[in-house]
């Protein structure tokens, strides 16, 4: 329970068994954020939090709905409707914005935990609202091309940005991304809640241990989002005798794709096949151009996986000193680094011991106290707009 959680003024007091808080959370099924918010709410139910979790964009795999209905008195609620980076049309965020307002006043929300800030843009909401920035089309824009947003991408970028200015608070998993929201948008950097990732053994998913007989690389995530910068890695592929594994859609929303000549795609894969391979002890190669948190590399890091990552900020910060950074777009460096790890058993057993440390900073529980923290703050103070500088 979370005796210091009030419930807001005006609000009925929860009767006796009921939860001390009831929380209406937005999460989509296409990447990370759907572990994000798996992770969080059933942290939160076991701390007594009523949690909805309602589903936007596209409706989740048969694999996804199983580990959301794993999660005991979790209410999940999928919406249909669009996801505003994936929308055609404004009226289409619109539209999703007015059913999420009118689910979680359904729900009887205490408080109301926004994956998709731009949300917070056109409606009011029945109770306080908290955003995390995961991340944006202005900040992708700016890792990814020169010049200024088109207008396809402004008038999204415009939402995002309204509903920063508008919700109570905002979150964000790194510190380099909470800058870059800041610069981009013109508001107070956001509250700093690093993402967390359980183990697979604490998940439930048996994997067997130990380092596979001959070594290979392995990646994760949205192959065909050029931020993940695949290329790279598939160039690197071509002059490696190592083999490279890629674990990810092919395809995304809006016609993205990606079709690799060199890696050797695997699919979309169950976080329990992904456990698998990992366990392997692959050396775990991640060339992101942009990349807010990455929880692709966190599951490898726990998992005891040498880490050759891209050198971009939000990497650096979380994992300087705990994996060898190579330029983005450098595809002779990624192979190099990743063919001298596989030569070099002291070496890729050493980067794997550190990378396995510091990823126990970030657990599910430290994530979930960072929340409950915001939470806390959004609940017990008078009203402020997250993007007013404090």
């Amino acid at each position: 329970m979370l005796p210091s959680l009030t419930v807001p003024a005006g609000r009925p007091l929860p009767y006796r068994g009921a939860p001390a808080l009831n929380l209406f959370m937005t999460v989509d099924a296409v990447g990370g954020i759907w572990q994000y918010g798996l992770d969080l709410a059933e942290e939160l139910t076991r701390q007594g939090v009523g949690v909805t979790l309602a589903v936007l964009g596209p409706e989740p795999s048969q694999d996804q709905l199983r580990a959301a209905r794993a999660i005991r008195g979790l209410a999940l609620c999928p919406l249909g409707a669009s996801l505003d980076w994936t929308a055609l049309t404004r009226r289409e965020v619109e539209a999703a914005a007015t059913l999420v307002a009118r689910e979680a006043e359904r729900a009887g929300a205490d408080l109301i935990h926004l994956n998709s800030p731009a949300l917070a843009a056109i409606t009011d909401f029945c109770a306080p609202v908290i955003a995390v920035a995961h991340s944006c089309v202005a900040t992708w824009w700016a890792a990814m091309r020169p010049g200024p947003l088109p207008p396809d991408l402004a008038w999204r970028a415009s939402l995002v940005a309204e509903g920063y200015r508008r919700v109570d608070m905002l979150l964000s998993p790194t510190r380099a991304f909470a800058e870059a929201t800041a610069a981009t948008y013109g508001i107070a950097p956001p509250r700093v809640v690093p993402n967390g990732r359980r183990k697979p053994a604490d998940r439930g998913q048996r994997s067997p241990a130990g380092a596979a007989a001959s070594p290979f690389a392995f990646t994760a995530g949205r192959l065909w989002d050029e931020g993940k910068n695949a290329r790279t890695l598939d160039r690197a592929a071509a002059r490696m005798q190592l083999p490279l594994l890629a674990a990810g859609d092919l395809k995304g929303p809006n016609a993205a794709q990606f079709s690799p000549e060199h890696l050797r795609p695997l699919g979309r894969l169950s976080d329990q096949d992904v456990a698998r391979w990992l366990a392997g002890a692959p050396i775990y190669a991640s060339a992101a151009r942009y990349e807010p948190f990455g929880l692709g590399v966190l599951e490898a890091a726990s998992a005891g996986c040498a880490l050759v990552l891209s050198d971009i900020p939000t990497f650096r910060e979380l994992w300087d000193e705990a994996a060898i950074f190579i330029a983005p777009d450098d595809e002779a460096g990624f192979a190099h680094a990743i063919e001298m790890v596989a030569g070099d058993p002291a070496i890729r057993a050493r980067l794997g011991a550190e990378a396995r440390s510091r990823a126990e900073a970030y657990t599910v529980e430290a994530m979930t106290a960072g929340v409950l923290d915001a939470y806390r703050a959004v609940l017990e103070a008078p009203p402020l707009r997250a993007g007013v500088p404090g």
